[in-house]
């Protein structure tokens, strides 16, 4: 079978592993028990267990090899978890079972009480580990009150064969307490230290993953650079050549079309212009760094400054009131929140953040939801505060977005747009510069009806 080769410690594969090999174990032990130790077993009731355990193992693989996980997790996964518990739940009755056919709590295998209630604290949930404790602790109970005593085995004999509870001495409240202690302690480090590791792999890969995002940042700040270096000078002849025959063409009779082609021509040069400066701050460039100290209303009127098709986009008032709180920040000065009495209070909220880089980034989504919106229709942004944090919330009336699309919105160079339409970066650079600010990028989408794209940042920056 597939999964015994390879068992990543704690995956569902690994428990698969260990009861398979515990399976083989109480075969050997039962049939050797008889020709090395002269000890009387009811040998058929034992197999049964042995037999119930591996057919229960079977199915267990069977199921695992056709269980579909989802794309977004692993083994671990809160299902497979269900199972595996069920599992060892039956593992504890089926050990305390075979444990009355063979001596009950004198059979010195009563260890391997602890070692079902390790493998829990490796592989279940902190609660679930505990219920397996206090099954095992009621089993070692149902031991000490009834077992089925063997020669050899058992340190008393007592007939009929059933160890009542009036026999119980000091002997088996000493083993009693001495077991719960030792299956707390065991539950206790175990599903402690588990939990210390998978958190220490989730920091290690999450450290993998922003130094991944880091490299991919360099890159996109080197080539944003060298375009910058390489294009500024065909554009400055082309700005030049232009210019040129603007005044040469001053003095000729020409069609109205060809001043508008030369105008035409003249703010395509600034939209390059500011289009690479754009693409240096949004990569993580210097001028990222660069914070200012501004308004709320600045900030949206410099995110209008390079929207195509501006009339398209609505700015709505905030849904409740709004009084701007200029000791937020903690370095904003008076002009920043008194401004003109006609403007709204909301617009004056005061700010401190890299402006321009923070600009782009709204730009990003708002170009975003323009091109998911279709024909003439409008795009919304709205702002809004919870306490220290501000939102910015862009909606569009488009056809939405899948869970698929969704989980992979800010995947570098991942893109639902056609061919030349785009080379998926937009999402990335803007999650990049608002994870910077200790902020973040929320989507929700309903297929058929659009998509809510939501900038939380920091009215208090980080220091």
């Amino acid at each position: 079978m597939r999964f015994i080769s390879s068992a990543p410690l704690g995956s569902a594969s690994w428990l698969l592993r260990l009861r398979s090999f515990a399976s083989l174990g109480q075969l050997i032990t039962i049939l050797l028990a008889g020709p090395l130790t002269a000890t009387p077993l009811p040998i058929v009731p034992l197999l049964l267990f042995v037999a119930l355990t591996a057919c229960t193992n079977f199915a267990y693989g069977w199921w695992l090899m056709r269980w579909e996980q989802p794309s977004s997790s692993d083994e671990t996964s809160v299902i497979p978890l269900r199972v595996a518990f069920a599992l060892m739940a039956l593992d504890l009755v089926t050990l305390t079972a075979m444990l009355f056919l063979s001596g009950g709590a004198d059979n010195p295998f009563c260890f391997f009480y602890f070692v079902n209630l390790a493998v829990g604290g490796v592989m279940l949930e902190r609660s679930a580990a505990w219920t397996l404790t206090n099954l095992a602790v009621m089993g070692y109970v149902f031991l000490l009150v009834h077992s089925w005593p063997v020669k050899g085995l058992s340190v008393r004999t007592i007939d009929p064969p059933l160890i009542l509870f009036g026999d119980l001495g000091m002997r088996d409240l000493a083993s009693l307490i001495a077991f719960i202690a030792c299956a707390t302690v065991i539950t206790f480090f175990v599903t402690r230290t588990s939990r210390q590791l998978r958190n220490r792999d989730e920091d290690l890969r999450r450290s993998q993953a922003e130094r991944a995002d880091a490299m991919r940042l360099e890159g996109l700040t080197t080539l944003a650079a060298g375009a910058a270096h390489e294009l500024a000078t065909p554009l400055s002849a082309i700005d030049v050549a232009c210019r040129e025959l603007t005044r040469h063409l001053e003095t000729v009779d020409k069609p109205s079309s060809i001043d508008d082609d030369l105008r035409l021509i003249d703010g395509q040069l600034l939209m390059c212009r500011q289009i690479l400066s754009r693409m240096r701050t949004a990569a993580g460039d210097a001028v990222a760094d660069q914070w200012n100290r501004t308004t709320l209303g600045d900030l949206i009127d410099t995110t209008l400054e390079g929207i195509r098709d501006p009339h398209r986009v609505e700015i709505l008032e905030p849904i409740d009131p709004w009084t701007p709180e200029p000791d937020l920040t903690g370095v904003a000065d008076a002009d920043a929140t008194t401004g003109d009495s006609d403007t709204p209070a909301w617009e004056r909220q005061p700010l401190w953040l890299p402006e321009e880089a923070v600009a782009q980034a709204i730009r990003n989504l708002l170009h975003n939801a323009l091109d998911a919106s279709e024909g003439d229709q409008s795009v919304t942004m709205q702002a809004a505060r919870v306490g220290k944090e501000l939102s910015l919330i862009v909606v569009d009336r488009g056809q939405g977005m899948s869970t698929d699309v969704l989980d992979r919105a800010g995947d570098p160079f991942f893109t639902t747009k056609e061919p030349g339409r785009g080379i998926g970066l937009g999402l990335f650079l803007t999650r990049n510069v608002i994870t910077r600010m200790d902020g973040r990028l929320q989507f929700q989408s309903v297929p058929g009806k659009g998509t809510t794209a939501t900038v939380v940042l920091p009215l208090v920056p980080r220091p």
